[in-house]
């Protein structure tokens, strides 16, 4: 059985330690106890095996043992949607990590409903906290990246692929568009509009753009924002697995 995983601010002299509200739920609903063994990651890719020190629930203390091997996912995923309603956005942040979204990228559309990117600063803690909870749930040796909102014409991304996920019919299956070709370290943009669809003007500058946004299908049937944003990643991420 793999054992847990939880993310850390970071490791000190062979250290790491949980404090606040995460030390709480260890203890008190995990029940951490002192003399068990846990694998812990920093977030940026150094996972760890440990050894609980401590146990209070207003901290809880990890002895490092040895480090644990990296493993590279197959296909480094930007995943760019357009802001929705947040209890949707929310589905997608959790979804999203857990089916290996490497970078969260909300983008500012016409068809945004209006208040939103005024609102989302108050979201960030708690949709990093819902980003932490996916990866120790999914067991990711990183966590996501978790970008601001931006307006679609600034919307920039060094992703080798770009793929406009598209209602349009006449748009080809997103396994048409990927490259038949694979590359380790592969970066592969998904870009998902608001639930009113792209105004034309939006879509012009998207398929035509030089960079090369290809539109895409996820098939026949017409699919909520958060579905087909997690449907898309999933996709791509199966498509390139070895």
């Amino acid at each position: 059985m793999a054992r847990r995983r939880f993310f850390v601010d970071g490791i000190h002299h062979g250290h790491a330690e949980v404090t606040g509200d995460e030390a709480h739920h260890l203890v008190r609903v995990l029940r951490v106890e002192p003399g068990q063994r846990y694998e812990i990651s920093d977030g940026v890719g150094g996972v760890y095996l440990a050894t609980v020190a401590e146990a209070r629930k207003s901290r809880v203390l990890f002895d490092i043992e040895e480090r644990v091997a990296f493993k590279p996912l197959p296909v480094r995923i930007t995943l760019a949607f357009a802001l929705i309603k947040f209890d949707r956005l929310e589905w997608i942040l959790e979804k999203g990590t857990e089916a290996g979204v490497e970078t969260f990228i909300p983008v500012i559309a016409e068809r945004s409903e209006k208040g939103l990117e005024q609102a989302a600063p108050k979201r960030r803690e708690r949709w990093e906290r819902i980003v932490i909870e996916a990866s120790q749930q999914s067991r990711r040796d990183k966590l996501p990246e978790l970008h601001d909102p931006v307006r679609l014409r600034d919307l920039r991304c060094g992703a080798t692929v770009r793929i406009l996920l598209d209602e349009d019919p006449a748009a080809p299956p997103l396994l048409r568009v990927l490259p038949a070709e694979r590359h380790a370290g592969e970066q592969v943009a998904l870009l998902l509009g608001p639930e009113g669809g792209w105004t034309d003007a939006e879509r012009a500058s998207l398929v035509v753009d030089t960079a090369g946004w290809r539109a895409a299908s996820l098939g026949p049937l017409v699919l909520r924002a958060e579905t087909a944003a997690v449907a898309g990643a999933s996709v791509v991420m199966n498509a390139r697995l070895p």
